[in-house]
């Protein structure tokens, strides 16, 4: 069995071009014996800076005698050109033969010097595990050298006739320094352990190891942080740790997708709700019953509650308000009388997500925590939005994610649809699939011209229908890919956001959060769809 450099590989998670790598990587290891070495990029983004190991370079195989093969995956459709195979990134197109050409001098030169200019035997080898080359002639590169779907399953075959086996050769150690060296190993391994889902989450909970050592008494903790930085992860942990503790926990925030999303991944034994959830238990308990027919329902709820007395039912252990910036100055009050007197109290908050322009919660006394490192968005996400923050806002870009650029589909009023569709087929082409897709609208649910649609070309829509079950649930039309507000899709992610209807006559301070909460869902790939004179605007500022 080959050597696989970086280990711990198998235990990731990860979804689009990065699960096919994975999926190749597993037949590498498999189909190759020992004496080969396998050097991968699938989760070296945090510490390279790019996704590949040198230029477009996603696998390079050493065999015993240090002689390299480089091998550069295409996963999805290609285009044969009559200047061979073109591998289409959005509104860029490259040649796959040049793109080699130029990595594969790259590294020799960059090899030779290293060794004092002692020549190197490097290959090189393409690999479309999804397409079928029909005239392998005219690719621009040597038949020999692609492997298509046709010949995936003579991959290692075709390996080891190129490079065999070798016999051990003093350079070896040399070559295999040199890589380690090439992607910085040795500077930080633990950012080598893990990639999408699985790296995230175990790099942000550190936000929730060390939050939860504090030792504050009473325990009152502030903590303001930016987007991907760990929030969720610190209160699912306080959350199971009061449960496993034998006592009751309250969850509560303002967004309705938000409380379900946490109810859905929080064990049993306390409580996740909405704030106005909260308020309407709390009056059915006193035996009064809400009536949302009326346009101010939401504002009596709140000040029908304000008058009653909190039982000891609804008293808790654990008090973790999230969204914090969402609550209005005196609901502050309200929820925090839910807090019994030894209670652990931390409250959650990103001024950047502020989208219903509420001032700061006064919280005398309180130990405040900020977190400024977003471990969840694609570096170049980050880079988009900073140049848009205040001053005061910084953001550190430690996402272990360094995917394509964000792309820009920019549209005449005419042309909305089309353009969405555009951006969901460009998602797809990345391997993304369906479920791993999530349309977003930058208007509210009652405003949006997309959000009325049931289906978009051949992408059915999944979107909130306004209604709810017997069980209090929403209710959401059948369809495949997820169509939300932004409003209400904040506290979640996914791995590719399209994120439409993005216009604005002047991008202030209100218009920079909306797009900052946005774009901020997207772990692996962003692809904003903006109107003409949005795009103007935003190309001015950046």
């Amino acid at each position: 069995m080959a050597r696989i450099i970086p280990d711990g590989w198998e235990t990731l998670e990860a979804s689009g071009p990065a699960q096919r790598e994975l999926e190749t990587l597993a037949v590498l290891a498999a189909g190759l014996p020992d004496g080969y070495t396998v050097y991968h990029s699938v989760h070296w983004t945090n510490v390279a800076h790019v996704h590949a190991i040198y230029g477009e370079i996603d696998f390079v195989v050493v065999n015993r005698a240090g002689q390299l093969l480089i091998i550069e995956q295409k996963s999805g459709f290609l285009d044969e050109t009559p200047e061979g195979l073109v591998k289409h990134y959005g509104t860029r197109s490259r040649v796959v033969s040049v793109q080699m050409g130029r990595t594969a001098d790259g590294l020799r030169g960059k090899l030779m010097r290293s060794l004092g200019g002692q020549p190197v035997f490097i290959e090189h080898l393409l690999y479309c595990p999804d397409y079928t080359v029909r005239n392998p002639v005219t690719a621009g590169l040597s038949p020999q050298r692609i492997v298509d779907a046709g010949r995936r399953a003579q991959l290692c075959a075709i390996i080891r006739a190129i490079l065999p086996p070798g016999e051990d050769a003093p350079v070896a150690e040399r070559i295999h320094r040199f890589l380690c060296d090439t992607i910085e190993l040795d500077t930080d391994v633990s950012a080598l352990i893990g990639q999408a889902r699985t790296l995230v989450k175990r790099v942000s909970g550190g936000l929730s190891h060390w939050a939860r050592q504090l030792d504050i008494e009473p325990f009152r903790l502030r903590v303001t942080g930016t987007a991907g930085s760990g929030k969720t992860q610190l209160a699912l942990a306080e959350y199971r740790d009061a449960i496993a503790r034998g006592r009751r926990p309250l969850y509560v925030c303002f967004n309705r997708p938000l409380a379900d999303h946490f109810a859905r991944i929080a064990p049993p034994g306390g409580l996740a709700c909405t704030f106005h959830m909260l308020c309407e238990a709390l009056l059915r308990h006193h035996g009064g019953v809400p009536d949302f027919t009326q346009p101010d329902a939401f504002t009596k709820l709140v000040d029908d509650v304000a008058r009653l007395a909190v039982p000891g039912e609804f008293v808790f252990d654990t008090l973790i308000v999230d969204e914090g910036q969402d609550f209005a100055p005196h609901w502050r009050d309200l929820v925090l009388r839910h807090a019994g007197p030894a209670a652990r109290a931390l409250w959650l908050e990103d001024p950047m997500q502020n989208l219903y322009g509420h001032p700061p919660a006064e919280l005398p006394g309180w130990v405040r925590l900020r977190a400024r490192s977003n471990f969840r968005s694609p570096r170049p996400v980050v880079k988009l939005l900073q140049p848009l923050l205040p001053p005061e806002v910084e953001i550190e870009a430690t996402a272990p994610i360094a995917t394509a650029e964000v792309e820009f589909l920019v549209y005449q009023d005419h042309e909305l649809l089309d353009r969405v569709k555009d951006g969901l087929r460009l998602c797809y082409s990345d391997g993304f699939r369906q479920e791993d897709v999530v349309l977003l609208s930058y208007r509210g649910r009652d405003n949006s011209r997309l959000l009325g649609y049931d289906q978009l070309g051949p992408n059915r829509l999944r979107s909130f229908t306004g209604a709810y079950d017997a069980q209090g649930q929403p209710v959401y039309s059948q369809g495949d890919v997820l169509a939300e507000s932004v409003f209400r899709f904040k506290g979640q992610s996914a791995p590719a956001i399209v994120f439409a209807e993005i216009d604005f006559e002047t991008l202030g301070e209100k218009e920079i959060r909306r797009l900052f909460v946005g774009a901020t869902r997207a772990t692996m790939k962003l692809v904003l769809v903006l109107s003409e004179r949005a795009a103007g605007l935003l190309y001015d500022r950046l």
